[in-house]
């Protein structure tokens, strides 16, 4: 037979089913949303632990406002729709701020900012120019604001843009011959493949991509629109990070330079 249970027992329970989507502003914890194949900003270790510098930052962050870091894994092309759905309460993943974006979802003031540049074989004489690419394939990581670039300048100019899932995955199938040449970040480029024995005869070619409707003002945290509360939390401790020094500190570590947007 089933009991009626008292109001206060009931209104427990329906609160116990929405605990998983309680913003950071009531909780001790700030969940950062990365896809950790992308560094020297966000990967995994050999014994599987995130490193990088947006993971930096985003630890920084979190000790100055006093809360815990939480880091939800999450495809990258798939990290709005999963913040939209409250899977965590910010994207921390190298994602540049673009008008595109911004209709979707709000951002933090830029970061850093770091060159889109294109990468191809030592000798090859490409240049990230339309009219020298023609007929050429050139890998992208999906979703970023690289797509958007290659698609929107491109794609329809007699150019093979082919997206990928992975960034890793962009350089083996450059290496393999399967693409002619790849555009990603400078500091991603040089850190996860020129520096390595894989990317010994590749070079970057030519001047970096320059398109602010798509290439984006900068990097910065991805936030929930009305999440005003925790954006006023994160965007102050942002600041104090960038005067009390700490994000430069950490842009010279992972990059040799100060990479902090002023």
């Amino acid at each position: 037979m089933l009991q009626k249970l008292p109001l206060s027992l009931l209104v427990a329970v329906a609160l116990s089913g929405s605990v998983g989507i309680v913003s950071a502003e009531t909780q001790n914890t700030l969940r950062f949303g990365v896809e950790a194949a992308y560094p020297p900003f966000e990967s995994k270790s050999p014994t599987g632990q995130l490193q990088g510098f947006d993971i930096d930052v985003g630890n920084a962050v979190c000790a100055k406002m006093g809360v815990k870091c939480e880091w939800v894994e999450n495809a990258f092309d798939g990290l709005i729709p999963a913040l939209q759905a409250r899977k965590f309460d910010a994207i921390n993943s190298a994602m540049n701020i673009t008008e595109k974006r911004k209709q979707t979802i709000d951002f933090t003031p830029p970061i850093y900012v770091v060159p889109i540049v294109m990468v191809a074989k030592r000798g090859s004489g490409l240049l990230p120019d339309v009219k020298n690419l023609q007929g050429k394939r050139v890998g992208v990581l999906q979703g970023s604001s690289q797509e958007d670039f290659l698609k929107r300048h491109w794609a329809n100019a007699g150019v093979t843009v082919v997206s990928y899932a992975d960034q890793d995955q962009v350089y083996a199938d450059l290496v393999a011959g399967r693409l002619d040449a790849a555009v990603q970040e400078t500091q991603t480029v040089e850190d996860g493949f020129l520096k390595k024995p894989s990317g010994h005869d590749y070079v970057i070619t030519g001047q970096p991509l320059s398109d602010p409707a798509t290439l984006g003002e900068g990097t910065g945290f991805g936030m929930r629109k009305g999440d005003k509360a925790l954006a006023a939390k994160i965007d102050a401790a942002l600041v104090a990070l960038k005067k009390d020094g700490t994000l430069s500190a950490l842009s010279q570590k992972y990059f040799g330079r100060d990479i902090i947007a002023k």
